[in-house]
């Protein structure tokens, strides 16, 4: 995966301040300076961010630091990081989802690596729907009530659906709904109990693809672009202030079997919002690969 950093200069700068704040008083730290009482924020309804935030905040805080998840849509999530509300998030996918967003606040914030590139943008319809293809929809629009299901309206995949996708298979007259990743899901979920054919936006890796009978369809235009990464991001508070927290982050990669296993765990085979002994059990179960994230 490839990595670009400023996590080394953070740290240089941070043995510079470290003599400052024994003269300016104490600070929510335990370890040489380092900052540890962190907010990780999380896009909403995307199930890899919420795993990996969750597996974040007990990782760290089992090595001693506290961390608050705080959930927003992407543009406040990159506004907070640019500002310094918040430390890091660890679902930045590019180079297309978030390409507007980094292009906005892409100075403001530090990139801290990349931790899976398996990851794609797709246009999802039931199993045994009769076309394969984007190219096919426009003309079987019909057979979709003429309506694509998406996900939020601030949502890089909404906009590559916006961008890129409609205009380029020239769906402009099938209605596109945006709303959130939770009410797509629930129209997938009764048109599968209905057996009725339904589109809708999606990604993988995502839960849906365990729980539903579902088919990508095929994009020879390549609208919505080639494979896409997953990056953590922080502030550039936390890179200077939180060396070593960020140093397990720039450091992180999981792949998208191992990924799954943790979003099966949480969001299929556990019904509930209580996710931390989830969570914990998970580690325990994978205790070899976590060891590693801070070794």
């Amino acid at each position: 995966m490839k990595k670009h950093s400023r996590i080394a200069i953070a740290a240089l700068a941070t043995v510079g301040m470290v003599g400052l704040a024994g003269c300016a008083g104490t600070t929510d730290s335990a370890d040489g300076g380092e900052k540890t009482d962190l907010t990780l924020a999380v896009f909403n309804g995307w199930d890899e961010g919420v795993a990996t935030s969750w597996l974040w905040k007990t990782i760290l805080e089992d090595e001693g630091y506290s961390v608050d998840l705080e959930f927003a849509d992407p543009a406040p999530v990159f506004e907070g990081l640019s500002s310094g509300d918040y430390d890091f998030t660890t679902d930045v996918w590019l180079p297309v989802t978030h390409e507007a967003y980094l292009d906005s606040y892409g100075d403001d914030i530090v990139e801290l690596g990349a931790w899976n590139d398996e990851s794609k943008l797709t246009l999802a319809v039931n199993e045994d729907a009769p076309i394969d293809s984007i190219a096919e929809l426009a003309d079987n629009a019909d057979l979709f009530n003429n309506t694509i299901v998406g996900i939020e309206p601030g949502a890089g995949l909404t906009a590559a659906m916006e961008d890129a996708v409609i205009p380029t298979y020239e769906l402009d007259e099938m209605e596109f709904l945006t709303s959130s990743t939770a009410a797509m899901l629930s129209e997938l979920k009764s048109a599968t109990d209905k057996g009725e054919n339904v589109v809708v936006t999606l990604w993988e890796p995502h839960r849906a693809y365990a729980q539903f009978p579902l088919k990508n369809l095929e994009d020879p235009e390549g609208a919505f672009g080639a494979t896409e990464s997953l990056y953590s991001y922080g502030s550039t508070e936390f890179a200077e202030n939180s060396p070593k927290a960020a140093g397990y982050l720039e450091n992180f990669e999981m792949d998208s079997e191992t990924l799954m296993s943790l979003v099966k765990a949480m969001f299929i085979d556990y019904d509930g919002d209580d996710y931390a002994p989830i969570v914990e059990k998970w580690i325990e179960d994978n205790q070899e690969y976590v060891d590693g994230l801070t070794s």
